[in-house]
C-alpha cells in the first residue's frame, strides 16, 4: 500500500481530483465522489506503469504575483 496525495479544486459544479505523484486526474459531483474516482484511475494507471521502489512524496509552496499587471518588454 501506497500514500499519495489528491489536489482538488472545483470546475463549475464538479471537483476536480489530481494525484500529482502519478499524474492522474479524475472527477465527481462531489469531493468524495472526485476521491474515489481518482483512487480507481490511479489504481488502474499503476496496475500499467507500477511507481518505482523508492519514490520520496515532496511537497511545498510557492509565491506568484497574482492579478497584477505584468509589463512585457518588446
Amino acid at each position: 500500500m501506497v500514500v499519495l496525495t489528491a489536489v482538488i479544486h472545483k470546475e463549475e459544479d464538479m471537483y476536480v481530483a489530481e494525484c500529482p505523484e502519478v499524474g492522474t486526474v479524475s472527477q465527481g459531483k462531489t469531493i468524495e465522489e472526485a476521491v474515489k474516482n481518482l483512487k480507481e484511475a490511479t489504481e488502474l494507471y499503476l496496475e500499467e506503469f507500477p511507481l518505482p521502489e523508492e519514490s520520496p512524496t515532496l511537497l511545498t509552496t510557492f509565491e506568484v504575483r497574482a492579478g497584477e499587471e505584468r509589463v512585457v518588454k518588446t
